[in-house]
């Protein structure tokens, strides 16, 4: 874009986001005294007319939603370049996204805010509306007088007239929260694509991970144990690839999820204390959970640990082997390209593993066939806590490299390493992350007992 300062009467103070079309700024609109958002076509665009044509929509369908619930278009105008631009209502609170960027919400806040999401599609569905491409970052929170954020749903970009959906439409919609006829280009969409939207917005505010392709994705009480059954099916219901199976209407889905957090979603009572699957650890994306095997024949104070394929194998303090995930990790984390490797997360609580404020003790161990691991690990920052240094590993086993940060805010430690075979092989490298809840006394007892099977 142009250096510009104003668009007409209305004053440019910062970038709030770029999309794939336009620009938006956070403005000033002189003549109210109120802050406003401005959607700019993007330059390299100004020639394509059908470009064009699709940014003016989107300030067309935001305007005849009419709703509170979906974000409010107040003028439309050009620049002197001829590129449009429209002015939107400014959410002040951030987006979904933000909140579950720091980890899993409580339940019933997920539902509520969900719900609320749900109460949005409706109101589009009943404007003949069908967003198609729902997910946390589209979902804007504002602030209101009475204390309570509002919840409303934004970016059109990718939306249709229901009558226009129901015929061959072009694949659209983001991974994880598409419906799967949406992913190929010639099936016909209905108000229900948005509810499978709707219900991975849910499974990751719940779980505070992506749900996998349709069909394939994980239960959410794996990932979150306490999690009442009656909300799984909820969930899981929104989330059938069959469209014909999830629930008929964005409304229907927004009362069951409303009912649910009023009732409290009483969770289910556990059989044991030890070993349960639960959320997304900082650097672990799930490709499937089941539960591995712990060796307790291993000393007192040790546990042996191996992932579902028993090719990673370590050893950590007992006490930190209350909850596992031994699905694999995926090296996309650290920069790498992306694709499912063996290894496993466990801790005392991996619920609160993304939590630096948290008292966490637990082991990722990761193994990758990238190459060198060391670049990518230098590359990793953990905020708030004190970088202590790094050194070099030398191990009967392994060597590598190894970054600790300590005095987290909840008085913990994090370690990285990036690790290679003692005798030189490239075959086989590990990356591995330790949490723990002091000092960082245990990092090379467990660097030690790492082990990679074939």
């Amino acid at each position: 874009m142009h250096s510009v300062e104003r668009i007409g009467r209305y004053r440019l103070e910062r970038r709030l986001g770029t999309g794939a079309f336009g620009t938006v700024w956070l403005a000033h609109d002189d003549e109210l005294d109120a802050p406003v958002a401005v959607k700019v076509l993007a330059d390299n665009w100004s020639h394509r007319l059908d470009v064009r044509e699709r940014f003016l929509a989107e300030a067309r369908m935001l305007r005849r939603a009419g709703s509170d619930r979906v974000v409010q278009v107040y003028d439309i105008g050009e620049l002197p370049d001829g590129r449009p631009y429209f002015v939107m209502e400014y959410a002040d609170g951030g987006t979904l996204a933000d909140l579950v960027a720091d980890g899993p919400l409580p339940v019933s806040e997920a539902l509520r805010l969900t719900a609320l999401s749900a109460r949005g599609a409706a109101a589009l569905h009943t404007a003949g509306i069908v967003h198609r491409d729902i997910k946390p970052s589209n979902v804007l929170l504002c602030s209101s007088p009475e204390g309570v954020s509002r919840v409303l749903l934004a970016d059109l970009g990718l939306a249709k007239s229901l009558a226009q959906a129901s015929g061959l439409t072009q694949a659209a919609g983001s991974a994880g929260y598409r419906p799967p006829e949406q992913a190929e280009p010639g099936a016909g969409i209905d108000a229900r694509a948005d509810v499978y939207s709707l219900g991975a917005v849910a499974y990751h505010l719940v779980t505070g991970t992506v749900p996998g392709e349709p069909g394939k994705v994980v239960r959410p009480d794996r990932l979150r144990p306490d999690l009442a059954p009656a909300v799984r099916r909820a969930l899981l219901r929104a989330l059938a690839p069959d469209r014909r199976r999830r629930w008929p209407d964005a409304e229907s889905f927004a009362q069951e999820l409303e009912r649910l957090a009023a009732s409290g979603h009483r969770p289910r009572r556990r059989r044991t204390a030890a070993l349960t699957l639960t959320g997304a650890v900082a650097v672990v994306a799930a490709v499937g959970v089941t539960l591995a095997l712990v060796d307790r024949q291993s000393p007192a104070t040790e546990v042996r640990v191996t992932d579902r394929t028993g090719s990673v194998i370590a050893e950590v303090p007992r006490g930190w082997d209350r909850q596992l995930r031994d699905s694999g990790w995926d090296p996309r984390a650290l920069g790498l390209p992306s694709g499912p490797e063996p290894g496993f997360a466990v801790a005392d609580h991996l619920t609160r593993w993304q939590d630096l404020t948290a008292d966490v003790n637990g082991v990722l161990v990761g193994r990758s066939r990238h190459g060198d691991l060391t670049a990518a690990v230098n590359a990793l920052t953990h905020p708030g806590c004190h970088y202590d240094g790094g050194r070099v590993y030398t191990g009967t086993v392994w060597h590598g490299r190894v970054r600790a940060w300590g005095d987290c805010p909840g008085g913990g430690s994090v370690t990285e390493a990036a690790l290679a075979p003692a005798g030189g092989s490239a075959q086989t490298r590990v990356y591995v992350q330790i949490r723990q809840g002091g000092r960082a006394s245990a990092t090379d007892r467990i660097l030690a007992s790492v082990r990679i099977g074939s």
